[in-house]
């Protein structure tokens, strides 16, 4: 099995960091995994992407052209990439930072307020690991513990007093997104 996952957002949003925990989970787990991030020239404020490929066998290719699953932290990047969601895939908005619906009613989507969640949660800075949770609800291709163990792994030392707060963010994502679902028709 493969699953194609992308996240886009403006930089300074936390969209390589939640590329980068998807892809360690999913190689903790003993998963084939690729993931390329791209960046606009700024340092804050421009784009960011990444695409994450993880897979049970070797990957014969990272470029993805239609992914199943992406999310979108800011309307530029719901604009440019809600037309390649792959029909039947899912789609997962940050309201807190989009001002319109989704167009595409072939999609499962969620639309969420990922920063007001967060900073519920207990850090505003947060809104990429609540989108994760959401998706990982709505796609489950790595539990909810997976990511967990790996962000205790994984988070460099200066911020492990986040920890308790990104656990209670990535279950915040996931619970919304079940209850809140609009499945494809």
């Amino acid at each position: 099995m493969q699953s194609e996952i992308f996240l886009a957002g403006f930089g300074g949003q936390g969209v390589m960091f939640a590329g980068q925990v998807l892809s360690y989970a999913a190689m903790d787990s003993g998963k084939e995994v690729t993931w390329i991030p791209s960046y606009g020239p700024e340092m804050r404020g421009g784009t960011a992407n990444c695409t994450i490929v993880i897979a049970d066998e070797e990957i014969g290719s990272p470029l993805v052209q239609n992914p199943p699953a992406v999310i979108v932290m800011n309307l530029p990047s719901l604009d440019k990439y809600e037309p390649v969601v792959k029909p039947g895939g899912v789609l997962v908005v940050n309201s807190s930072m989009v001002d319109r619906e989704v167009v595409r009613r072939d999609i499962t989507r969620v639309s969420l307020p990922c920063n007001e969640i967060a900073e519920e949660a207990g850090d505003r800075r947060m809104a990429n690991i609540v989108a994760t949770g959401a998706l990982l609800a709505l796609m489950p291709v790595l539990s909810l513990e997976e990511i967990e163990t790996t962000l205790k792994n994984h988070m460099p030392g200066r911020h492990k007093h986040l920890l308790p707060k990104n656990i209670e963010a990535l279950r915040r994502g996931a619970e919304y997104a079940k209850k809140n679902v609009q499945l494809a028709e």
